[in-house]
């Protein structure tokens, strides 16, 4: 079962070939041995997934209509609330948080009958490239034991490559979706700024935040963006637009398409990354598709402004985790001031201090000026740039990192690990739909990722070029060796 679609699970389960029931114990049981390895989630939900799968064997039983995702096992980065659950944030500041409502992705998926298995490890609050700043355990790669899956989504990711579910939920504020598939091998979706609602994410970066999946083909990615891609009435950034069939849109010609490449951004990258970027561009014009050069010097300020504006939506998004409420609080505090300060002191890991001081330090008056308001100066022309490029092709191609993954605790400097998100941020400040599409393997015998970035609300356009690049390629279909067994004890 393991190496069955979202879509083939479903279809077995309408068609009573298996049940609910023992769709969720087999993938509960598979779970706990890959989360032994591999550190991926934080909770794995046994009696809440087989309650709700008994009540699904039961509506069918019933006759009654059954949802997109019936009977699909689906894991949530533990960033989403999941109502009666915790939501940790992979933080000591929220260990015993339990969610008082739904975050609307995960209502919408469980409307249409989705089993919700666990909530997956992540960097702390999503600051990370890497899973290392997760307050609990570090996620590891499942090609490679010793090499990070990515981050901040590292657990969400390492739940679908080592076939834990067929489809997970991630959060992506830099390519924290992207990035992470990239290093594992599978498919990580950023939909457009406002497709799918943040109502229920915990905030990092609220102009950047992105909810999106990952998955191991786009027919998945495509059939979930179905269900979480609706409008939402308590998020004020949710675009107020019709759902879209994305499925039926996935298989139009790529015949006289146009893919930009802005190659004078990519002169830094590796000799093996350039190559396997250059085979998988080679493939899109096999496909009738024309590779053009498109000139965008702006995109080489996405970095500095990128670690301007994140961190300081972060500094003020954290404020509220005062040790009042949401979180734990400084027992040895004698003051309302000391609360304040040692509940932080306490609660908050290295990367996230670093971060909400960097922040705090942009929006303060003597800097704003000089800093923050710059930086929104020079995305308002990033924005304006992209719409520019987009009339002269239909979508742009990058890689989705400069290299494969890398050995955990192996990148000490700061700004060598920001860099990690060079090609990613660039999707995340515009508010374009992205995906990372897996394109072969490193010389370490790594994945590696390419990625598609299309204009703003063509979702169905992104999903369409890496449906054609599925088509006509075999990466995608390898699993980890260590994991590509049905008993993994």
């Amino acid at each position: 079962m393991y190496q069955l679609s979202a879509k083939e699970i479903r279809d077995q389960f309408i068609s009573k070939k298996v049940s609910a029931v023992e769709i969720a114990e087999y993938f509960i049981t598979r779970a706990h041995t890959v989360d032994e390895k591999t550190g991926a989630f934080l909770s794995i939900l046994d009696k809440r997934t087989l309650k709700r799968a008994k009540e699904l064997d039961e509506k069918r039983e019933a006759g009654k209509p059954l949802g997109k995702l019936a009977g699909v096992p689906i894991a949530i980065k533990d960033n989403m609330n999941l109502k009666g659950e915790k939501t940790t944030c992979a933080s000591n500041f929220l260990k015993d948080h339990v969610a008082l409502y739904d975050a609307t992705p995960i209502r919408l998926l469980e409307e249409e009958d989705a089993l919700i298995i666990g909530k997956t490890n992540c960097d702390e609050f999503a600051m990370g490239s890497t899973n290392e700043n997760s307050a609990f355990k570090i996620a590891k790669n499942p090609w490679d034991l010793d090499c990070t899956p990515g981050g901040s989504s590292g657990g969400s990711a390492v739940a679908v490559a080592a076939r834990c579910a067929p489809l997970s939920l991630g959060s992506d504020t830099g390519g924290s979706i992207r990035q992470p598939a990239a290093f594992t091998g599978i498919y990580g979706f950023k939909p457009t700024y406002g497709r799918v609602s943040r109502y229920g994410l915990v905030a990092f970066g609220s102009s950047l935040d992105h909810v999106g999946p990952f998955a191991t083909n786009v027919e998945d990615v495509a059939l979930i963006m179905e269900v979480m891609g609706a409008y939402c009435d308590k998020d004020s950034t949710s675009l107020d637009i019709p759902k879209e069939n994305y499925l039926d849109k996935l298989d139009q010609s790529l015949q006289g398409k146009k893919i930009g490449v802005p190659w004078d951004f990519l002169g830094d990258l590796p000799d093996k990354s350039k190559q396997l970027f250059q085979e998988s561009l080679k493939v899109y014009e096999d496909l009738g598709a024309e590779v053009v050069d498109i000139p965008f010097p702006e995109l080489k300020y996405c970095i500095p402004i990128y670690y301007i504006i994140a961190p300081a939506e972060a500094s003020s998004n954290l404020a509220r985790f005062d040790g009042v409420q949401y979180s734990s609080r400084a027992e040895d505090a004698e003051s309302l001031s000391d609360l304040y300060d040692l509940s932080k002191e306490y609660g908050f890991g290295e990367e996230v201090k670093q971060r909400v001081m960097l922040g705090t330090f942009v929006l303060s008056s003597g800097f704003q000026s000089d800093y923050f308001k710059k930086a929104l100066k020079i995305r308002e022309l990033l924005i304006n740039n992209f719409h520019h490029t987009f009339d002269h092709c239909d979508v742009m191609a990058l890689p989705t990192t400069p290299n494969g993954a890398f050995k955990s605790h192996s990148i000490k400097d700061p700004i060598s690990l920001y860099l990690q998100d060079l090609y990613t941020t660039p999707a995340n400040l515009a508010g374009l739909p992205a995906i990372s599409i897996p394109c072969g393997f490193t010389e370490e015998k790594l994945p590696h990722g390419l990625q598609i970035l299309g204009p703003q609300q063509e979702d169905a356009r992104v999903m369409r070029f890496a449906y054609h690049f599925q088509k006509n390629t075999e990466h995608h279909k390898k699993i980890p060796s260590l994991f590509d067994k049905e008993n993994l004890s």
